[in-house]
């Protein structure tokens, strides 16, 4: 079966309960439960799994599996789990704790791959129609010529890490993305942290993701419409089909500057289903109706 956890299930001892609860009631003799949140203990630590082989009750998160092979490596993980409490002289109940610093990175990994960020870009279906219109009118631009002509190649870089920033810097206000400590303890500054990081990550791929696929899509109309030869008679000087390689780099950071002002008619919640796994985004939806 398949529901949500609350807010508080994110602490182990918390999730441990719920999946016991649910076995009493369903008369469940084996139960394990998998979750897309990070789960940690009273100490702060992140957890992999924590196994109770005498209530025959687990709960292995998934992020921290790493994000890469999940189909195998969470099913691997499931055949060891039911195997240990399968055993007929049940253990005590214990804990499979990540790496202090290698562990971290692991699970902001698995987080960053359950928000899924290719899936961004056609979730923001106003932004990508801004975007693609502004590199449209851009490319047949003779002012935005005679500017990509004129920047170096930093400057260009500059533009494109510029563009990128702001997209992002713009999804996370607008979209209300940042998360904030539910108390003043350090754990919960901790998983602030850990969830804005995978959040910043997650928006970074998906709007370079969106950049890339902005750039084929106006170099493929920059060469279909554009003849270099009549580009340097206008501007009065000699150009090449390398120069609309150059002239599609500039013509992308306009049209991702573009897109971040088309997002700007999305819903907050149409943000939040686009940047975040399902679990994640209804973590979120509940944090934001609990804080108002």
């Amino acid at each position: 079966m398949s529901e949500p956890f609350t807010t508080g299930s994110e602490d182990v001892d918390t999730a441990m309960a719920r999946l016991r609860d649910q076995a009493r009631q369903h008369e469940w003799d084996l139960v394990i439960g998998l979750t897309e949140l990070p789960i940690h203990d009273d100490d702060g630590r992140y957890l992999l799994a924590e196994i109770d082989p005498q209530r025959r009750t687990a709960v292995l998160s998934l992020p921290a599996l790493g994000g890469l092979r999940m189909h195998a490596r969470s099913r691997q993980a499931v055949r060891a789990l039911v195997s240990g409490m399968a055993e007929p002289t049940p253990r005590d109940e214990h804990r499979v704790p990540l790496p202090r610093l290698s562990g971290r990175w692991r699970l902001l990994l698995g987080m960053v791959l359950a928000n899924r960020p290719w899936r961004l870009v056609p979730g923001l279906k106003s932004a990508l129609v801004a975007a693609l219109a502004t590199g449209a009118v851009a490319t047949i631009n003779s002012t935005v010529w005679l500017l990509a002509g004129s920047l170096s190649w930093w400057r260009l870089l500059v533009a494109t890490i510029a563009s990128i920033a702001l997209v992002v810097a713009w999804l996370v206000i607008d979209g209300e993305l940042w998360d904030r400590p539910d108390g003043n303890s350090a754990e919960a500054r901790e998983r602030s942290r850990l969830y804005n990081t995978s959040t910043l990550v997650t928006l970074t791929i998906g709007v370079l993701i969106c950049y890339l696929a902005l750039y084929v899509v106006n170099l493929a109309w920059a060469l279909f419409v554009l003849d270099p030869a009549v580009m340097g008679g206008y501007l009065q000087t000699s150009l090449g089909y390398g120069d609309l390689f150059v002239l599609t780099w500039f013509v992308a950071s306009a049209a991702t500057v573009g897109g971040a002002l088309g997002s700007g008619l999305e819903s907050d919640e149409a943000i939040r289903a686009a940047a975040y796994s399902k679990r994640e985004e209804e973590r979120r939806n509940r944090l934001a109706h609990e804080r108002t």
